[in-house]
């Protein structure tokens, strides 16, 4: 019965079909559902990870516990946020394993000028996510939870077992050190900001 139920047919150009599949037990739907959302793994667990062996390691955890845990899903609901639930916990996870020591950096005497909105629209979607690269990893774990995956400050305390005070300060320290590397990347806007602290600071 087993071996029969392996067997199961499915299209691989049909979620749905591909996860009753997977359900089975079938092999090749377990693949062809880690060729449908391979990419968007990717997407995500670069995001959050440290290297690019973090990446995979996150990407492969990931889909072991889709596997393994395919019976909890709810197929009234999307299956892709399902998914992405569990890809951002398995990117959590590595980090609170793996970032032994929170990173703070005193950010309280920079005064940060407004960025012109035209030098901003000018970032594509790809600069923006090369900047948060750079973060500290404290600082870009709460970024990404907060800016790019819309989750609470509360949700991330309870995600990264900090407070949420801690959450809401490294979201402001990262949107400091964001600008700043921005600002540097501008000489225009960063000759603008210069001037202007040196207003500030000789009044």
């Amino acid at each position: 019965m087993d071996l029969f139920r392996k067997r199961t047919s499915f299209n691989p150009d049909n979620l749905e079909s591909v996860i009753t599949a997977c359900h089975a037990g079938n092999m090749q739907a377990q693949k062809a559902l880690i060729k449908l959302f391979f990419g968007f793994a990717k997407s995500i667990s670069m995001r959050y990870a440290i290297n690019k062996e973090t990446v995979e390691e996150i990407i492969n955890d990931s889909f072991l516990k889709v596997f393994n845990n395919l019976h909890k899903y709810d197929s009234s609901q999307p299956f892709k946020a399902w998914f992405r639930t569990i890809v951002v916990n398995t990117a959590i996870d590595y980090y609170r394993k793996n970032i032994k020591v929170p990173y703070y950096e005193d950010y309280e005497k920079i005064s940060i000028v407004d960025l012109e909105e035209d030098a901003i629209s000018k970032l594509s979607a790809e600069e923006i996510m090369d900047y948060v690269q750079k973060l500290p990893p404290s600082y870009k774990m709460v970024f990404t939870l907060y800016v790019i995956d819309g989750y609470s400050h509360r949700e991330i305390a309870d995600l990264l077992g900090i407070k949420e005070g801690t959450s809401k300060s490294n979201l402001q320290d990262a949107r400091k050190k964001l600008q700043l590397m921005i600002l540097k990347a501008n000489p225009n806007l960063y000759k603008a900001y210069e001037l202007k602290n040196r207003f500030i600071n000789e009044n």
